[in-house]
């Protein structure tokens, strides 16, 4: 399986060439980062903000291959009360027969056990790292320590040239970590050999 972080929360996994945009942003709501045009066969979007619901940015195949993914729900808030200030979230969990790896969208709000028990055993699991509209780096951590993933991504932070100010950096979380990798593009492919790890990426989008 393929993943490639187009930018902020916006991935694209690849399988058996069958291809998924998750949390699509629409034009010209994250800061530095080029408008998302993509084609694939479908796309899931966590919650309905216009930084994750731009599903209009993604053209869909009219020949799509049956899926190889099946997908698992896990229903959450985006804020830490119970989504009185920001609504809901939905964590998906795309298995495809030999991986497994979790989206974990905007999550606000600290994990019920049942759901935490979901998300053990992942292949990768793409987490908000950001703070100030989800879960922060220590949470995160947290979280992560929890599940033991085996590859780690971290999403929805602020860069250099990308993000909200409001955001956190990507070094408030890898200051945390132990195993950081960074890889010299915007995708990693999983593989059986993979230790565990914290795969940093690139963002595919950032705006020239």
């Amino acid at each position: 399986m393929k993943l490639t972080w187009i930018g902020h929360s916006c991935f694209k996994l690849e399988s058996n060439g069958y291809t998924l945009i998750l949390d699509p942003y629409e034009d010209n709501y994250v800061p530095g980062l080029a408008p998302v045009r993509e084609r694939a066969d479908a796309v899931f979007c966590s919650h309905e903000h216009s930084d994750h619901n731009g599903r209009e940015t993604v053209t869909l195949k009219q020949d799509s291959a049956p899926s190889p993914f099946t997908v698992t729900e896990i229903h959450t808030w985006h804020d830490e009360a119970q989504g009185t200030k920001r609504g809901t979230n939905c964590i998906r969990i795309f298995d495809d027969g030999s991986y497994r790896v979790a989206h974990l969208g905007d999550l606000g709000c600290e994990l019920e056990p049942e759901q935490t028990e979901q998300l053990k055993g992942l292949d990768a699991v793409m987490i908000p790292v950001g703070g100030f509209y989800t879960i922060d780096a220590a949470q995160a951590k947290a979280l992560i320590d929890q599940i033991q993933p085996r590859v780690t991504i971290p999403m929805h932070y602020r860069g250099e040239s990308f993000g909200y100010d409001v955001l956190g950096t990507l070094e408030d979380f890898t200051a945390l970590c132990d195993c950081v990798v960074e890889y010299p593009g915007n995708s990693i492919e999983l593989n059986e050999e993979m230790l565990q790890q914290v795969a940093v990426v690139k963002p595919q989008n950032i705006a020239i």
